[in-house]
């Protein structure tokens, strides 16, 4: 299905986050740890180093909020946040063997070019011995973060800018659907556990974020319902009620279109009785539009956003 260019899918309001670098109070929100807490962070312990503004104002890059995410792991396990700094240096040592953040960049890096190498000759044995030697050094969710979707927008721009075409596009996407599918499909299916509507918003071409996801969603035991890309948010109101829902998520790689936002994701969370959630970048991009729609934002981890829907539901019961 052919893309529509980004001016045309995404009119609605800029968000405050500036590509991607995000004020503290978006980032307080996306980790759960408060403003003065991340300020100690930075003052007492140096666990991050947020860029300025000319005015002093904070901005954080993406693997700021990753390493934040990383760090609650960590306390979470017992180590003491003077601790934590060291902790998270000496496991990035460990997987790479090298400076951390040099390596692991560089290592992206050739993967990405790899890959993008074979979707331009359309070589799927190329492609394939690349992904999995991706898969042989780093875990699913960090291939998908950082090599998978970084990939999927990198060939999104070669089509607008006309340095790559469609078709590139559309055969990475129904290799990684394959991929994605064939697993989900093949797991183990859980008999209890809360039950998730899964989609992408509307205007959203991209399911491999939603896919993945519910990979991950199932690992924490809850039961994904997925319906693909570019869904009518009208549409999920009956289906909620056929399949006995306990909560809806919503998926977006692109700040939605205002009115998505603004008019119909309200309509929803005032039509149904359950938490709607909105994960990928559009709930980072967009998050004080869904958060004032009534719907709450996850954030792009995977694993803490399945641990924040889990922990939010753990009282409900399945079919109530």
């Amino acid at each position: 299905m052919p893309r529509t260019p980004a001016r045309e899918r995404n009119p609605g309001k800029r968000s405050e986050a500036s590509g991607d670098l995000f004020p503290i109070r978006t980032v307080s929100s996306l980790t759960g740890v408060n403003v003065i807490t991340l300020r100690a962070w930075e003052r007492r312990y140096g666990l991050i180093t947020p860029s300025r503004t000319a005015s002093g104002r904070r901005l954080y890059r993406r693997e700021d909020i990753e390493r934040i995410h990383a760090a609650l792991g960590l306390m979470a396990k017992g180590v003491a946040v003077g601790q934590v700094k060291h902790s998270l240096n000496q496991l990035s040592v460990e997987r790479t063997g090298d400076k951390p953040a040099q390596a692991s960049t560089s290592n992206w890096q050739q993967f990405q070019a790899r890959m993008l190498a074979s979707i331009t000759r359309f070589d799927e044995e190329e492609l394939e011995s690349a992904y999995n030697a991706a898969l042989g050094l780093y875990s699913v969710e960090q291939v998908t973060l950082q090599l998978l979707l970084p990939l999927l927008q990198e060939l999104g721009r070669r089509w607008e800018t006309s340095a790559g075409s469609i078709a590139e596009e559309h055969f990475f996407g129904v290799y990684l659907r394959n991929k994605l599918g064939a697993r989900f499909h093949h797991r183990q299916r859980a008999s209890e556990g809360p039950r998730l509507l899964a989609a992408c918003l509307p205007g959203e071409q991209h399911e491999i974020g939603l896919l993945v996801f519910a990979l991950t969603a199932h690992d924490f035991g809850l039961r994904p319902i997925l319906l693909g890309a570019n869904t009518p948010l009208e549409d999920l109101v009956p289906v909620v009620k056929r399949a006995r829902c306990d909560a809806i998520v919503l998926s977006g790689s692109m700040p939605p279109a205002r009115e998505v936002v603004n008019v119909q994701l309200r309509a929803l969370v005032a039509a149904v009785r359950i938490p709607v959630f909105v994960g990928g970048m559009a709930s980072v991009r967009s998050r004080d539009s869904i958060v004032a729609a009534g719907a709450i934002p996850l954030g792009i981890e995977l694993s803490l956003g399945a641990e924040r829907i889990r922990s939010a539901l753990k009282a409900v019961k399945p079919g109530s």
